[in-house]
């Protein structure tokens, strides 16, 4: 008869968590570069403002390199052309339309399924819950756009940039209120969180409806019947990762040929996937406790506690855990530093032409005034109610906070003046500038507002 396999539990080798500690992985080794490195860069990744300082670093590199005596290397990088020949498809684009037409579909993605969690599990799934912070968005929204406008009046060369102080960057916000630290209620933390999420929507319907080039509606009827394709595939229950994946490249360039911008494949097949799991978590425990009642485990056994314990977390939750890193530490480091240089010796124009003063003043006063403005007649009415412990100084502080537009309104600046640089370099100086003095007053607001404050305890869960 066979002897039963060795099991590390069967002897005093030391527990789970004492393994887990102290090995057998190298980041958990004594070795110097595991001390001095991988464990340091790991603590950083778990830091909630990591990606927005990496985001930051990135832009400012960004800025020095293309004002610097190297700046026409920048150039030549970020235009370089690179061609992709797949049978009879053919894409020749240069650098930096790759970084923004491609790897932001990985961002945008991310987005979606944040969307969708949000719809089902979060609090955008109760109305009244979700009230205030929706009508805060759109007041958020539709303020900054009027103050660009009234500078920018229809017609006007700048006019097509109205969509670009509607941004918040998500990262940013929540890496500010992650500096302020446990100060700031987790109440006003999630009331600026679903603001920007709302506000990611209304930013990717204005995308959608006015930034979309001359439409062939062949390829859009292609895309439509990918993702139709997709749909069909979950109410057969395929589950095979690869089938998806081809789906998702065949509709992101379908759409890259209609003329919608092909980011947007990202957020729908985001808003597809499941956010409920396939099995009840107590189903796949009962499984689990089953399986192990006689200690043994054999491939077989492990291969079926994986399924359940895997199937037992929503599809949306399992892709935001593994690509938020991809996106926050990877995708918007390398967008901020394919766009963020742009020439400063014109930074004075940001302060007399009415494309960079209705960004300018779009974020930075439109922002906060909308949301707050829009907050108050939610309360008024009885729409919704002031989050627990949050205050109205402490929404003037989240609004300026909101009023930091970064990555998306780079990216709209970019789809507004596509055939002039100089109007894009005004765009894009103006959105780096706002951004750096909302997050300024963002912060003062929010330190004056929140001072004699007893910060919230730590939690269990906390990071």
């Amino acid at each position: 008869m066979a002897s039963r396999p060795h099991n590390p539990h069967d002897d005093d080798s030391g527990s789970i968590d004492e393994l887990w500690e102290t090995g057998p992985s190298y980041i958990a080794s004594n070795k110097p570069l595991a001390r001095l490195v991988a464990r340091p860069v790991r603590e950083f990744l778990r830091v909630e403002a990591a990606g927005s300082l990496l985001l930051l670093a990135a832009a400012a590199i960004a800025l020095v390199w293309a004002n610097s005596p190297w700046a026409s290397s920048y150039d030549t990088l970020w235009h370089a052309h690179l061609s992709l020949d797949v049978g009879p498809l053919h894409l020749d684009e240069s650098l930096q339309h790759w970084v923004n037409d491609a790897l932001m579909v990985i961002f945008f993605f991310v987005v979606g399924l944040e969307i969708k969690y949000e719809l089902v599990n979060g609090d955008l799934r109760d109305p009244r819950t979700a009230a205030l912070p929706i009508v805060a968005a759109i007041g958020g929204m539709v303020v900054p756009a009027g103050i660009y406008l009234a500078l920018n009046p229809p017609g006007s060369h700048g006019a097509d940039g109205w969509g670009i102080p509607m941004a918040t960057d998500i990262a940013f916000a929540v890496g500010v209120l992650g500096i302020l630290g446990r100060r700031i209620p987790s109440s006003a933390r999630l009331f600026l969180l679903t603001l920007a999420i709302v506000d990611d929507i209304g930013a990717i319907l204005v995308i959608a409806v006015f930034y979309t080039s001359d439409l062939s509606l062949g390829w859009l009827a292609v895309a439509l019947g990918l993702l139709a394709a997709m749909v069909v595939a979950r109410m057969l229950r395929v589950w095979t990762i690869v089938v998806y994946a081809v789906l998702g490249v065949g509709t992101w360039f379908a759409l890259l040929e209609s003329g919608v911008h092909a980011t947007l494949a990202g957020v729908a097949i985001g808003l597809l996937a499941p956010a409920t799991p396939l099995l009840r978590e107590e189903v796949a425990r009962g499984h689990a406790r089953e399986a192990l009642r006689d200690n043994v485990l054999d491939p077989d056994e492990l291969a079926k506690l994986r399924f359940l314990l895997k199937e037992s977390v929503s599809v949306v939750e399992r892709l935001q855990s593994s690509l938020h890193p991809l996106s926050a530490y990877v995708v918007l480091p390398v967008f901020a530093l394919a766009n963020a240089g742009v020439e400063l010796g014109a930074i004075g124009q940001v302060f007399t032409e009415p494309v960079g003063l209705g960004i300018m003043l779009g974020l930075v006063l439109g922002k906060p005034v909308g949301i707050v403005l829009a907050s108050f007649v939610a309360v008024r009415t009885g729409l919704g109610k002031l989050p627990e412990d949050t205050t109205w100084p402490m929404v003037l502080g989240l609004g300026a906070v909101g009023g930091i537009g970064f990555t998306v309104s780079i990216f709209i600046a970019g789809l507004s003046f596509p055939g002039s640089d100089l109007l894009t370099q005004e765009a894009k100086i103006s959105i780096l500038l706002a951004s750096l003095v909302a997050a300024v007053v963002g912060v003062v607001l929010l330190l004056v507002s929140t001072h004699g404050r007893i910060p919230e305890p730590e939690t269990a869960d906390a990071d």
